[in-house]
């Protein structure tokens, strides 16, 4: 999303009325190797270790794909991000052990609008390495879940990882980037079977290590590409149940080093902290004359970079997918940014409208408390219920008449961006601190302890 949102100044935000959208986001093509290996494998815990050691973040969650790791934060208010933004850093020191430094360079900010308009532009594929894939979408679902599945993630960012969905699938019927088969692991076999010593995955020996989601996605495109051999190693001993609903035969520790031996292509997509050194590849391939093709898409790192120095062995990573992925058509990218930027724009409209009605529904309870409170103490002093009753009666239509032109007037003011004039009003006026539609009221919370993964 080049060029269309700027990062924000964690220092000077709009303090606003509610919670304010921020995203961490690191900038992959600083990571090296084991920062990035680091960061993916910490990922599936990071939220709940940032929400017990935060005072400023109320809901957070981690996505974490073969290219990218970003961090969303639900923040109490406009003036907490700078807190939020140094406690999340934080969070990823004592979770990864990475220094403080060098984290300070590898992320950036974006919050608010542009937060959601970066999060829009990821489901529709315009950040991708690839433009216009469509897997990412699924990545984006996947992390929402495994948030709410964790309990960490809040309202507000429910409702921006639904909305990134649904214009990720706007985008995707609208603008045409590119069809289904656009992907990075798509364009990675491209790369293998293009000129090279293997020119066709139909006579193929393929060995694939992982049994996740994306080593789903790279096992059905070898079966649309009638692959005759795909064999599944897993480290975590998942590969016979990978095979049985998606084909293939599962290796074993054992048969590993043979099957690789056959291989003409290997595939690696686990994402685990165990790396296939080059001399152990170089090992298990003694004696063996055919050329391989290695394909490292895991975010950790599958191989070691000093594979390609074998003899016989082409290397392809994200870096060279990236370099021939075909660009995407520039009228339809037009079209697709613009309908990300909209999206975006509603969005941000849409919660503004939310704090407005926290204000009302603020002044409301406030108006009536008081009318309850003044018509137990008429009852109290005159004793007579029906009278009571008819008094009643009389002052809630006052109440509701009293009512119309402020909430007509809150409504008008959050429709030009303006609500926080009004809660700032009811602060002065009534005392009243507006609590935003659908936050979460959180206890006090630990910090988080020395070696947060101990917990």
């Amino acid at each position: 999303m080049s060029g269309s949102v700027h990062p924000a100044d964690p220092e000077t935000p709009d303090p606003g009325v509610g919670p304010v959208l921020l995203v961490l986001i690191a900038k992959y093509r600083d990571l090296d190797i084991e920062s990035a290996a680091r960061l993916h494998a910490v990922s599936p815990e990071l939220g709940q270790h940032l929400l017990a050691g935060s005072s400023a973040v109320s809901g957070a969650v981690v996505l974490s794909t073969c290219s990218r790791f970003e961090i969303y934060c639900e923040v109490a208010s406009g003036d907490l991000v700078a807190a939020a933004c140094s406690e999340a850093l934080g969070t990823v020191r004592l979770c990864a052990s990475l220094p403080a430094a060098r984290l300070a360079c590898l992320f950036e900010h974006f919050t608010g609008a542009s937060a959601a308009e970066h999060l829009f532009a990821v489901a529709a594929g315009l950040d991708s390495v690839v433009v216009g894939e469509r897997q990412v979408a699924g990545q984006v679902r996947r992390a929402l879940a495994e948030a709410q599945a964790a309990g960490t993630a809040g309202g507000l960012l429910v409702r921006l990882f639904q909305e990134a969905s649904r214009t990720g699938r706007a985008v995707g019927a609208r603008a045409a980037l590119g069809s289904a088969s656009r992907s990075i692991a798509s364009v990675a076999l491209d790369l293998a079977t293009a000129g090279g010593a293997q020119p066709s995955l139909a006579d193929a020996s393929v060995v694939l290590f992982g049994t996740g989601s994306y080593a789903a996605c790279v096992a059905e495109i070898l079966r649309s590409k009638r692959c005759p051999t795909i064999s599944v190693f897993s480290q975590s001993g998942r590969a016979e149940a990978f095979v049985a609903s998606r084909g293939g035969t599962p290796l074993t520790d054992r048969e590993l080093p043979a099957a690789v031996a056959r291989a003409e292509i290997i595939i690696g997509c686990s994402g685990t902290e165990k790396r296939i050194r080059a001399a152990q590849l170089a090992d298990w391939r003694d004696g063996t004359a055919h050329p391989l093709t290695v394909i490292d898409l895991a975010p950790s790192h599958d191989f070691d970079p000093g594979v390609a120095d074998l003899p016989g062995v082409e290397l392809i990573t994200l870096d060279s997918v990236g370099s021939a992925a075909p660009p995407a058509d520039a009228e339809a990218l037009r079209l697709a940014r613009a309908m990300v930027r909209q999206a975006a724009h509603r969005f941000e409209k849409r919660e503004e409208l939310r704090a407005a009605d926290a204000a009302i529904v603020a002044l409301r309870r406030h108006v009536h408390q008081v009318l309850e409170a003044e018509m137990e103490r008429a009852l109290r002093q005159h004793g007579s219920a029906a009278q009571a009753e008819d008094v009643n009666l009389a002052m809630r239509r006052m109440v509701r008449r009293l009512l119309h032109l402020p909430t007509v007037r809150a409504r008008e003011l959050a429709a030009d961006g303006r609500q926080h004039d009004y809660a700032a009003a009811l602060e002065a006026l009534f005392g009243l601190s507006v609590q935003p539609a659908g936050a979460r009221t959180l206890p006090p919370l630990a910090r988080v302890a020395a070696d947060p993964r101990a917990s």
